[in-house]
């Protein structure tokens, strides 16, 4: 079959949509998990108009359309997309309903419910625009080579690495619901179902996820929808008795069993489908929390044990890479690649290794400066001398989930005096939010500003968030805390992981990112009144000395980073042999 050309892909979506009665369709970077990671099969935006980002929307009309991205795809947006198709506009700065307000008067404009949470419709609901939900999404309709869904198998997560039974959880998630007087929640977050029932899967490339929906109702029993030949006898057995397999169709039957009763939805989690299914069919809904969302940010003991295992044991693989890059990027035959692939090696060479946990970020000279870049064998660039390469990367263990950035200069040159201003002032932010303490109750956009202070005092920014929250063999951006200004304010808990990764972008010169994962712990200080909340360093790798200017860190900074480059040699230096310690010990000398 001939693949469509973007401008037929258009052409033809618009047909359908005036077959079905309607001017426009919404088109959202999402499957119906709502996830950011999405399988092949729901890859609906990239398929359109070509943007292969993790975030962002189109909006179709009869003369125009237009992308919406956030600060981390602007640049790869407009790489991506034709400019004679598309309109590219920032998320923020020109949102959607406003661009709907200005092009959509008196237009119908459909969407799929499965694919927008009903905030995220009422968001783009303005006046004189009719947005109705379609039955059947269009898009499919026209998408003629679509993969098919997924089904790899569901396979039970031990307890030695979950560290909590899964009928625990269903009790204390059962009990949490008898509580608040709801009958039964809906679990539309595959995350959600893979934490509380401790299952994992392969429908995805970076994420160990299962696809499917569930419903936990008070008495803790468990209604999995889930296609049951992704469902084998050995997990069955763990799922126990009082989880029942039913396949997906089974979902509005189940949702009509549910009339009079208080039924719970996670309105920025769930579809708009179930609340729409559930209101006809005369359920009461009640809007709160997945009840597994805030239990899964906040680690138990055995899983953080198990992230710093995990972080213990990628710090032997980064390791040998920074040597191995260290040798090899003075001489200018690697390419962005090679050296994504090389790390790939290294980290598929350590104990309980899984998959990348994303596709790693490797970009060097202006490449670096897209902030979410993914090269591609037609993007794919030399590696100069005495440039800036940027490696984001991470990995999938059964223990523990890892994303690491670090800023290399390749030399074997002097790096230039104000690149070295750039990339200190981001090594200060990342150690002033490090070091942080503070009071319980504080919430990621609270302690954002900490990590933007060195670069704000020389009128400098960057345009996305200082962290994410990390999950434990799950996902690498994992909610509900974020340290961002536009993240929710959900106070920081003993047992959150999140990145510390503060950078700066110079377009069409370079980027420059320093990414370690922070675990929160309690704090003791002598005056403390009240409890306090401070960070365990996980992450275990050298920042490149090349690169760091010391005249311009505090006494304070530099004693941390002496300190964090001694732990990294001391706990690192003995498991990597002679040659790669050697290296290690002068990437971490003391300032």
């Amino acid at each position: 079959m001939t693949a469509l050309s973007p401008q037929d892909r258009l052409a033809a979506l618009r047909a359908h949509l005036a077959e079905a009665g309607v001017q426009g369709f919404i088109i959202p970077r999402a499957d119906e998990h709502l996830g950011e990671y999405v399988p092949p099969s729901g890859e609906r935006l990239a398929w359109l108009t070509g943007f292969t980002g993790s975030a962002g929307m189109a909006i179709v009309l009869p003369d125009r359309a237009a992308v919406f991205t956030d600060g981390r795809y602007t640049l790869q947006v407009r790489d991506q997309t034709d400019p004679a198709l598309w309109e590219c506009r920032h998320v923020t700065d020109e949102p959607a309903s406003e661009w709907l307000k200005a092009h959509g008067q008196d237009l119908t404009i459909g969407y799929d419910p499965w694919l927008h949470p009903a905030p995220a419709i009422e968001r783009l609901s303005v006046p004189g625009v009719h947005l109705v939900p379609l039955p059947a999404n269009p898009l499919d309709a026209v998408w003629k080579d679509r993969p098919t869904p997924p089904m790899a198998e569901a396979v039970p997560h031990p307890l030695a690495f979950a560290g909590k039974a899964a009928a625990d959880k269903r009790a204390e998630a059962a009990a949490a619901l008898r509580e608040a007087g709801d009958a039964a929640v809906v679990l539309s977050d595959p995350h959600s179902v893979a934490w509380l029932l401790n299952i994992r899967g392969g429908d995805l490339a970076h994420t160990p996820l299962a696809l499917g929906f569930a419903l936990l109702h008070d008495d803790a029993h468990v209604d999995l929808f889930m296609a049951p030949a992704k469902v084998p006898p050995e997990t069955r057995a763990h799922l126990g008795n009082q989880v029942v397999v039913r396949p997906r169709e089974d979902l509005p039957h189940a949702l009509d069993a549910l009339r009079g009763k208080r039924v719970r939805l996670d309105a920025d989690t769930t579809p708009a489908w179930f609340s729409h299914w559930l209101t006809e069919a005369g359920a009461t809904i009640t809007l709160g929390e997945d009840p597994c969302r805030m239990p899964r940010a906040c680690k138990n003991a055995v899983e953080r044990e198990g992230a710093r295992n995990a972080h213990f044991r990628d710090a032997v693989a980064m390791a040998r890479f920074l040597h191995w890059f260290a040798q090899e990027a003075p001489k200018g035959h690697l390419t962005e690649i090679s050296a994504a692939d090389q790390l790939l090696a290294f980290r598929r060479q350590v104990d309980r290794f899984r998959a990348e946990s994303f596709p790693a970020i490797s970009g060097a000279g202006e490449h670096g400066a897209i902030v979410h870049y993914r090269v591609t064998p037609e993007t794919d660039r030399r590696i100069a001398p005495d440039e800036v390469y940027l490696i984001d990367s991470g990995a999938q263990y059964l223990d523990g989930t890892t994303d690491i950035t670090r800023t290399i200069w390749t030399g074997p040159g002097t790096a230039p005096a104000a690149l070295k201003d750039r990339v200190t002032r981001v090594l200060k932010g990342h150690i002033a939010l490090a070091t942080a303490h503070f009071p319980s109750g504080v919430a990621g956009p609270h302690l954002d500003a900490l990590a933007r202070r060195p670069l704000w005092d020389a009128g400098l920014d960057y345009d996305h968030g200082t962290g994410h929250g990390v999950g434990s063999f799950l996902s690498v951006h994992e909610g509900p805390v974020a340290f961002s200004r536009a993240a929710r304010v959900v106070p920081l808990r003993e047992g959150m992981i999140l990145s510390n990764e503060p950078g700066f972008y110079a377009t069409g010169e370079y980027g420059i990112r320093l990414e370690n994962l922070l675990l929160v712990i309690p704090a003791t200080l002598p005056l403390a009144s009240k409890p306090f909340l401070a960070f365990e360093t996980l992450t275990l790798a050298p920042f490149d000395r090349a690169l760091i200017d010391p005249s311009l860190l505090t006494a304070a900074e530099r004693d941390w980073l002496n300190g964090y480059h001694a732990r990294v040699l001391a706990e690192v230096g003995p498991q990597v042999g002679r040659d790669v310690g050697e290296w290690l010990k002068e990437a971490c000398a003391a300032l």
